[in-house]
């Protein structure tokens, strides 16, 4: 249309009767005559302006985009956090499993010794009145724990009790340098005192310099008086190696503990005593030798029918 006086006259018109149809419309509310129209002409174009309306609006499009991916997101949350369960809940069976199989040794430890136990569980390494090498059970006096009392688990000797509260108690470990317990070798019988040495090795000063002892021996506790601090027959440990002896009146062991310091999680404190000592028979039974392959040695004779060559 080109711009001409008719076409400015024409234009003004138009908008004249755009505002005269809105000021109706408006007027009219719900009953405005123009409402027909105004379905009629959403039915039609409604399509097209939704089609136009996603093609060149990229912000509504973002929003969009972000609303479903929040729900993907939220559904793939989801699923993680069910897989995570499922995850911790083996971990814990996993766990649980280990756990009832230490509990299971420490039980038939203590009824091949005859000891009372009371379990308990570790819940802290170290003591607050120093440095030494303890650990924190959750048993105390109110479950009958009492100071130098033996604690054992499935493999042996774990160490004494020292520091007794309402709910917990301390034990100083076996292999704490301040440690001391009388031990007695396996069938020999000889007496000694072991020590701890703050790592995995024990050393122990047997009373007997001349005692024939080789690496792969095994000691168990000796016993104390009253068994306080210690109880007979709890096994020690293995001896791996024998110093020499020097014309000492003593023969000094290194012996490897039976019992993980570094690993403890249930253990057993020894309530009750047995009524006799158990002396080797809270050992497990040593692994039998590998039997020697037999060795069939075949020789070949000469036939008596057999010539020699000239």
């Amino acid at each position: 249309m080109r711009d001409t006086r008719e076409s400015r006259l024409l234009l003004v018109l138009l908008v004249a009767i755009a505002f005269a149809l809105i000021t109706v419309d408006i007027r009219g509310g719900e009953r405005s005559p123009l409402d027909g129209v105004r379905h009629a002409a959403a039915s039609v174009f409604g399509p097209v302006e939704k089609g136009v309306a996603s093609a060149v609006d990229p912000v509504g499009n973002a929003v969009a985009a972000v609303r479903d991916s929040d729900e993907r997101h939220n559904r793939i949350s989801a699923l993680e956090r069910e897989n995570t369960g499922l995850k911790q809940r083996l971990g814990s069976d996993d766990r649980n499993r280990g756990r009832a199989a230490e509990l299971d040794a420490m039980l038939k430890t203590a009824g091949r010794g005859q000891y009372g136990i009371k379990g308990a569980q570790v819940i802290a390494i170290g003591a607050a009145q120093g440095f030494s090498w303890t650990v924190t059970i959750d048993a105390g006096s109110r479950d009958g724990i009492k100071r130098d009392m033996t604690v054992l688990n499935g493999d042996g000797l774990v160490g004494r009790v020292t520091t007794v509260a309402r709910d917990t108690a301390t034990v100083l470990l076996a292999n704490d340098p301040k440690f001391t317990v009388g031990t007695r070798m396996e069938k020999s019988g000889e007496l000694g005192f072991a020590n701890g040495q703050g790592a995995g090795v024990l050393r122990v000063e047997l009373l007997n310099g001349k005692a024939a002892v080789r690496p792969g021996d095994r000691l168990v506790t000796f016993g104390s008086s009253r068994d306080k601090p210690f109880v007979p027959g709890v096994p020690v440990g293995e001896v791996t190696r024998v110093e020499p002896a020097g014309g000492s009146l003593t023969r000094t062991l290194q012996v490897r503990p039976f019992v993980g310091y570094s690993k403890l999680d249930i253990v057993g404190v020894v309530v009750e005593p047995p009524r006799t000592d158990p002396r080797d028979t809270v050992l497990p039974p040593k692994p039998e030798a590998p039997k020697p392959t037999p060795t069939v040695t075949v020789t070949v004779t000469p036939s008596a029918s057999a010539k020699p060559e000239d």
